[in-house]
């Protein structure tokens, strides 16, 4: 926050740093998976269900990565890049059902997990809190990079919730 007051824009390192703490948390939740207590566990049949519909939707998440790309999600391209890299803004695809098809399918890979563990809760809960306000900041700082274009785009698409009605290409 310091170094947006100080320079007017973000660190360019911001997003980078986001995925290295996210790591970090998922690194926890891993290492005490078999020692957190079990909440509940699926049986038999509905536990694979539950795991190919995770496989499902880790599917559509790298499809969703691929329309943006990988380097700007992880933050590799803003680092690369000495001012703010040019965007498209992307409004097909993923994007034409939600605006933030990645944090959506996100919260649906947590959830369907066969095997709910207190911390597999916990970093579900702490990820969707994430999703919503990360995702309210990104929608900050779209506005100012694409104005009216992108205030239009809020209108017709859904905030996080997908919508079935399929929205026109802006």
């Amino acid at each position: 926050m310091a170094f947006k007051r100080v320079t007017g824009r973000e660190p360019r390192s911001y997003r980078l740093l986001y995925n290295l703490a996210s790591l970090a948390m998922f690194a926890w939740v891993m290492a005490a998976y078999r020692t957190s207590p079990l909440i509940y566990a699926a049986p038999g049949i509905s536990r694979w269900l539950l795991y190919a519909a995770q496989l499902l939707v880790a599917a559509v998440i790298l499809r969703c990565v691929r329309q943006t790309g990988p380097g700007e999600l992880l933050g590799i391209t803003q680092l690369r890049t000495v001012t703010s890299p040019s965007h498209k803004l992307v409004t097909g695809g993923c994007y034409a059902r939600v605006r933030h098809p990645l944090y959506f399918y996100s919260t649906l890979f947590l959830v369907l997990n066969p095997v709910m563990t207190v911390q597999w809760l916990l970093l579900t809960i702490f990820s969707i809190a994430y999703f919503i306000v990360g995702g309210k900041i990104e929608e900050r700082r779209l506005l100012k990079e694409f104005g009216e274009t992108y205030r239009r785009y809020q209108q017709t698409v859904p905030f996080m919730v997908p919508s079935l009605r399929c929205h026109r290409q802006l």
